[in-house]
């Protein structure tokens, strides 16, 4: 049976077209995580000849030198913009084994059905092919989170879209059937000079709330919010804001890679080195 959709699709198709002309001016985060995703490939020795750029928003994936690269998106104006392909990342859209490295930056978080998505990275890789994705999670925009709960009172709306931690999105990966699994997290703070401005960047870089059926915020919530939040002001009168990085690298299984030993094939005790040790 298909699961029911957490997010809104068309909502999210929308947000990302909203964003897509000026997105450049609010691309720091995507822009974090590229820089992370690049750092880990470069520990990477193998070469890769065919690359696919998952929810690839203006393009600014710099691939390995001479490999073919496909572009997808679930927004219209993204895709075009990168002659790429209008996508979601939770629907199957490649044919198996299809590339050796799968980059999936600043997307998988607001995916309706992120174990699937996964399941379907896996199977568009060869064997020993390699998936990276960075996405936020963790305890992302715990200030905005914070102010809007107190702004609402008693019955605050979900705003905020279900974060994922560091710990579940491992889990995630070997339920996919990843080989090598790693999961860490990166936490990167910025300080705004009032709640509009966080809203701007928000809106600008695609990330507002696309959780179907929440309703509008009143203005006098949305004035309460923001007392909340110059309220959380530090000396400089900005607010910092958190945003949790959650980086996945993980390979598709192939029998070169280096296997765990069995179980009980241990030939020294833990005790007999510890002995030596002291």
């Amino acid at each position: 049976m298909t699961p029911p959709d957490i997010f809104d699709r068309n909502l999210r198709r929308r947000r990302r077209d909203r964003a897509a002309p000026n997105f450049a001016a609010h691309d720091f985060l995507r822009a974090a995580m590229l820089e992370g995703i690049t750092e880990r490939l470069e520990s990477v020795t193998r070469s890769f000849s065919d690359v696919l750029d998952l929810g690839c928003f203006d393009g600014a994936f710099a691939a390995p030198p001479d490999a073919q690269v496909v572009r997808s998106d679930p927004g219209a104006v993204f895709a075009e913009l990168t002659q790429g392909i209008q996508a979601d990342e939770d629907r199957p859209s490649f044919p198996d084994a299809s590339f050796d490295l799968i980059v999936a930056a600043g997307t998988l978080d607001t995916v309706s059905d992120l174990p699937g998505a996964l399941a379907l990275a896996r199977r568009a890789l060869r064997p020993d092919g390699l998936f990276m994705a960075a996405f936020t999670g963790g305890n992302s925009l715990s200030t905005l989170r914070a102010v809007l709960r107190e702004a609402e009172g008693e019955r605050p709306a979900a705003r905020i879209h279900p974060q994922v931690d560091v710990r579940s999105a491992g889990d995630l990966l070997m339920r996919a059937g990843f080989a090598l699994p790693v999961a860490d997290v990166e936490t990167l703070t910025v300080r705004y000079r009032d709640i509009w401005s966080l809203f701007r960047d928000l809106r600008g870089m695609a990330a507002t709330n696309v959780l179907p059926g929440t309703p509008p915020l009143r203005r006098d919530t949305l004035v309460r919010a923001a007392q909340g939040f110059a309220d959380r002001a530090n000396d400089d009168g900005r607010t910092s804001e958190r945003f949790d990085i959650v980086f996945l690298t993980g390979w598709a299984p192939d029998e070169s890679q280096p296997k765990p030993a069995r179980r009980g094939s241990g030939t020294t005790s833990l005790a007999a080195a510890l002995n030596r040790r002291d």
